[in-house]
């Protein structure tokens, strides 16, 4: 077992892995585990960006130093009840941060994950998680699934892609690889033999989820092999300093001013896109997904 080392901040957790009320129908995790609080990929759209993060979620990351005790005792629990369910690993953070090179915990979760034979669902935007392949593909395969999700397998993995601009992408997620690369780490996990598709979430209104751009995207996760894609809107959350919509609209000041007051139609003061928006969202994407034979979900 892989323990932490020194971080910036330690923290003592009482529980670790979270429980769902149910299924999510997008990912079909039952529990998800978070190894970091905070995340340095610094996303700017990201949901979980609040007052409590800090504007640069790096600087106030947090380790869990007392996890893999905890989630030991946790997984052990459900296992003897035989509760088992897909495990999200880094549903509020990125599993995969630079940190994880040094501190290990994401590799130690996988561990207790192997240990107790939990399938895993993993999301991504960096391509440390190489490192785990050979662990990756014992949870593949050893992996208890709950009776009721014919899978067929252990572990469901996603790569992140909101734009395949990389500018855009350096200005909006600075902590993470760019997506030719995240195209590329969707082609190394296929190769290993993974189920992998590509996360379209959040796609960027009048940027990224335009007819064309959509279609490059769609078209290029097709290429890199992807068993899938999902594709959501972008949710804009608070006016603090902090806060997702207050640095997105920093962005858009950055990128292309003239955008604003079509978000500021679209959005109309909400934190998400309108029913109508999404539903349209999603026939486009099915369409275009349609079209190179990509599903629009994990399960076929």
């Amino acid at each position: 077992m892989h323990i932490c080392t020194s971080a910036n901040l330690h923290i003592n957790m009482k529980s670790v892995l979270n429980k769902h009320k149910a299924r999510d129908p997008w990912f079909l995790d039952e529990y998800s585990i978070n190894p970091y609080e905070g995340c340095s990929c610094n996303c700017l759209y990201c949901y979980i960006r609040g007052s409590k993060y800090g504007e640069n979620m790096a600087d106030t990351l947090a380790i869990k130093s007392n996890a893999l005790e905890v989630l030991d005792k946790q997984l052990k629990r459900q296992a003897d009840k035989n509760q088992y369910g897909i495990v999200a690993v880094g549903s509020a953070t990125d599993a995969y941060l630079p940190q994880e090179a040094t501190h290990q915990l994401t590799r130690g979760y996988l561990e207790l994950l192997l240990k107790y034979r939990f399938p895993v669902f993993i999301s991504t935007k960096r391509d440390l998680i190489l490192r785990d392949v050979g662990i990756l593909k014992e949870i593949d395969k050893q992996a208890i699934l709950p009776n009721d999700l014919n899978l067929g397998r252990g572990v469901i993995l996603s790569v992140s892609i909101s734009t395949l601009d990389t500018n855009i992408s350096n200005m909006l997620e600075p902590g993470a690889i760019a997506p030719g690369d995240r195209l590329q780490l969707v082609h190394e996990l296929k190769q290993h033999g993974f189920l992998v598709g590509v996360n379209a979430i959040p796609l960027l209104p009048f940027i990224s989820d335009t007819e064309d751009e959509l279609e490059k995207i769609i078209a290029a996760a097709t290429n890199a092999g992807a068993d899938y894609i999902l594709a959501g809107s972008l949710t804009l959350f608070g006016n603090d300093k902090a806060d997702s919509k207050t640095l997105y609209y920093k962005f858009l000041e950055r990128y292309n001013l003239d955008l604003i007051p079509y978000y500021d139609e679209l959005y109309n003061g909400n934190t998400y896109t309108p029913w109508s928006y999404q539903a349209a969202l999603k026939e486009k994407a099915g369409r275009l997904c349609k079209k190179y034979n990509l599903r629009t979900s994990i399960l076929p």
